[in-house]
């Protein structure tokens, strides 16, 4: 599976190098989306157009992941809410081990935990217990209301640990894509230790007038209240932001942008693009465990020494 997804890797590189290349030509500031019309912003945002392969990567993720499911059926559907999707898969790795929570992606309104099972495999191996974190998406669920759940989940979760054998002192939360915007959303948990978001969105402005936004119904306002970038604390855990290389203009300059804002607050962060990754493939770094993803965990659950790491990149 990994040596395909490397593979689409190089023809969704080679598809859309111009379109990739134009990101080092971004204003500073990071406000050239303000000049897209509707059509522009689609395209800025339409991940799944710009890697079109990326349907039959996420067929074999989700024959994976159910094999993960038969393989570890213990602790499926807990009920952390009252809603349907208010659910999570908790993958075990034994006795006092720590734990990764992982928010799945979907630009809030498709997908579910159940179709990212197989990121759990390799880090069981590494004995890391994981946490598919279940969620509502839009448009039954506003996104203030799907960031709530997001919490209502860590906070479940740190009061249930101890019964399922997991470390509550050992909680890093990660995600990928609008799983990182909302892993970055609640880092300020107290169980949390700190945070690896991969391929997230941090300032949702963009995404208000953009096909998106159809069924989130985001006004600006509840785009501003819900975007990490726009509300950052006075202190924070540590942050391991990644991106690839290959991705979209707007989703390297998310990261790289969000990345800023936090050293310029002063709050610690780690930014890093994958080479030659892109919105999909990057999810290999986070299953290989050399990958830098799967590291940067180890490193913050405390299993791994931290290792040198690569000059920050925008």
């Amino acid at each position: 599976m990994i040596e395909n997804l490397r593979a689409c890797a190089c023809v969704a590189t080679l598809g859309f190098l111009f379109f990739t290349a134009c990101s080092s030509t971004a204003p500073a500031n990071g406000k050239a989306w303000e000049s897209m019309d509707r059509s522009a912003l689609d395209h800025a945002y339409n991940n799944s157009a710009a890697v079109p392969e990326g349907a039959q990567m996420f067929k074999e993720w989700q024959a994976r992941s159910a094999q993960v499911r038969e393989q570890h059926p213990e602790h499926l559907d807990l009920p952390y809410g009252p809603r349907e999707r208010n659910r999570i898969d908790y993958f075990s790795a034994g006795l006092n081990t720590p734990v990764l929570i992982f928010f799945h992606g979907g630009y809030w309104q498709m997908r579910s935990k159940a179709d990212f099972s197989f990121l759990a495999e390799s880090f069981l191996g590494q004995g890391i217990s994981v946490a598919m974190v279940g969620y509502p998406l839009g448009p039954e669920a506003t996104m203030d209301e799907i960031v709530a759940d997001a919490h209502a989940a860590v906070r479940y979760l740190a009061a249930q640990l101890p019964s399922l054998g997991g470390d509550p002192a050992r909680v890093v939360v990660s995600g990928w894509s609008s799983g990182g915007h909302l892993a970055t959303s609640v880092l300020d948990e107290p169980s949390l230790r700190g945070g690896v978001a991969i391929s997230g969105l941090y300032d949702l402005a963009p995404l208000v007038r953009s096909y998106v936004n159809d069924k989130l119904h985001m006004d600006e306002a509840a785009a501003r209240r819900n975007s990490p970038m726009l509300n950052l604390p006075p202190s924070s855990k540590p942050l391991e932001l990644f991106a690839g290389s290959a991705e979209l203009p707007e989703m390297r300059r998310q990261t790289a942008d969000y990345a800023s804002a936090r050293r310029v607050a002063g709050l610690p962060v780690h930014h890093e693009e994958i080479s030659g990754a892109n919105h999909y493939t990057i999810l290999n770094d986070m299953l290989r465990p050399e990958g830098r993803i799967h590291q940067a965990v180890e490193v913050m659950v405390g299993i791994r020494p931290s290792v040198p790491t690569p000059p920050e990149t925008r």
